[in-house]
Parts: structure tokens; sequence; C-alpha cells
């Protein structure tokens, strides 16, 4: 299970973010970027971010450190922003926290360089978990200390939100032609023969435990949450054999123009070394 710590100190909000997550300061003397119960996104995306999260660190990308956050919504009480105030009343009880990683830049395709072998690791997750939101105009990935980490998985797996075709939809490709890593020839292919054997049903098990309870009670079709962290490897496992072969990674063409940096740079993407 995720550690938990309390939350002491609500620091300020990230508004570049939709979900208006905020910075806080918690019992452990850490600091971390939360992400909150009573959000429009609802509790959901706290759980993508717990699977996702952790099956991205237990494959050895960067990702930084997950935390459950008790939230008192006594400290809404002193908040001078309304939006702020709500957000926090609505969200007492268990929240999720990300390690803040202090002195991060937001990733720039045009800045910074990022080998075939790295970007092919990060695709091949992303399309593992249909991430729909690390394109160039929202690359959801930060630069510290020199390495590239990933962040925000919160828009990934979207068969959630509809248990019934969750097998259908997992079963679709891939589109990474406006990723934010395509411009860099991401080797995905060997992505694939190197994580894809490390995604066994005993692994999707271990990271599906990490969720709360109470962010999986109750959900329509499911007898208890133990039949919901099933529905979630059910999900993943087959995914990950196979979804290499659905992706398509295309260069911008004349019918298929894009803006995005990396393509300006005169980088091609193409599908996979090995493809």
């Amino acid at each position: 299970m995720l550690t938990e710590v309390t939350a002491t100190r609500y620091v300020t909000p990230l508004r570049e973010g939709g979900s208006l997550p905020g910075i806080v300061e918690a019992d452990d003397l850490g600091t971390y970027v939360m992400k909150f119960t009573g959000a429009g996104q609802g509790r959901k995306t706290l759980v993508a971010e717990v699977i996702c999260g952790r099956l991205g660190q237990r494959l050895g990308l960067r990702v930084p450190e997950l935390v459950a956050i008790e939230l008192d919504p006594v400290i809404g009480l002193g908040e001078p922003d309304q939006e702020v105030q709500e957000l926090l009343k609505a969200s007492g009880g268990l929240n999720l926290g990300m390690d803040f990683l202090p002195g991060s830049i937001g990733f720039d395709p045009l800045a910074y360089e990022v080998d075939p072998v790295e970007a092919g690791r990060a695709v091949w997750f992303d399309a593992l978990i249909n991430n729909v939101d690390r394109s160039w105009r929202n690359p959801n990935m930060l630069v510290w200390h020199g390495d590239l980490w990933l962040i925000d998985h919160g828009a990934t797996m979207i068969w959630h939100h509809n248990w019934p075709g969750a097998a259908a939809s997992a079963a679709k490709g891939y589109d990474a032609s406006d990723h934010a890593l395509a411009p860099f020839k991401p080797d995905f292919v060997a992505a694939a023969a190197e994580l894809a054997p490390l995604v066994t049903e005993e692994l999707l098990v271990d990271v599906a435990a990490e969720v709360p309870d109470e962010w999986l009670v109750d959900e329509p079709g499911f007898e208890d949450t133990d039949g919901v962290r099933r529905a979630y490897v059910a999900a993943l496992l087959p995914r990950a054999a196979t979804i290499h072969e659905r992706i398509t990674l295309n260069a911008p063409s004349k019918s298929r123009p894009s803006q995005a940096p990396g393509w300006l740079t005169g980088r091609t993407g193409t599908q996979g070394e090995g493809a």
C-alpha cells in the first residue's frame, strides 16, 4: 500500500493543471504535489495515477514517488481563494501526493535531446496505459537534474470509465504521432522486447493492490474492491504483450500537418528502430 502522510500546510495551487492540484507540506517533512478526491475528474484520476505511476516505477521509468495524503478539510478555512477553499473542503480524507521535484523544469523538445532508447521506453509505456496526455501540446514531463521524469497519469486507461467495454477498448491501438517524444525516433520495438516480459500478472496484481480501497468502493458492476483490481489486471496484461504491434507513429504530411516543435527542427519520427 501507499505510504500515508498527513497534510500540515497548503502552500499554493498549480493552476496549469486542469484538476487544480496544489503543493502541500506533510508531517513527514516532505513537500508534495497533491491531487484531490474532490476535483472534477473524480477518484478514478487518482486510481490511474497510482496504477500507472507504480507500474512505471517498477519498469524502471522515472516517476516521482507517490504517497497517500490524509487531508483535514479545516485546512481550507484559511484559504482566500474561494475555488481552492471549496476544493479542500470537498477533499477530506485520503488524497494522492507526488513527490515535489524542486528546481525541475517542463520538458521542451527544442532544449532537451532524448535518445531513441529512452524515448522508445516512454512511448511504449504510454501505449500500454493508453496515455492520451503526453502530446507536444502538454508533454507532462519534467527535466530534473538532467534526467527526464514522467508525471501526470490521470488521463490514462480510459476503459475504466466504461468497464463493460473495457476489453474492446484495451485491445485498440495507440496513435503516438503527436507524442511529445515522437520526433526523437523512439525505438518502441526494442522497448517492448525489454519491458513487456516484465509486465506479469503478479506485477500487475501488486501494483493494483496499492490503490486504497476507498477509491474503489461502490464501482458499478463489481461486488467488491478486489473485483475492480482484477479488472485492471485483465485489461493491462494482454495489452502489454502486443501493443507495440499497434503503435502508429507517422511523420507529418501535407494531409496531416503538425506544429509540434520537435518536428520543426527536422527530426523525423519512425516506427521504431527495429520496425
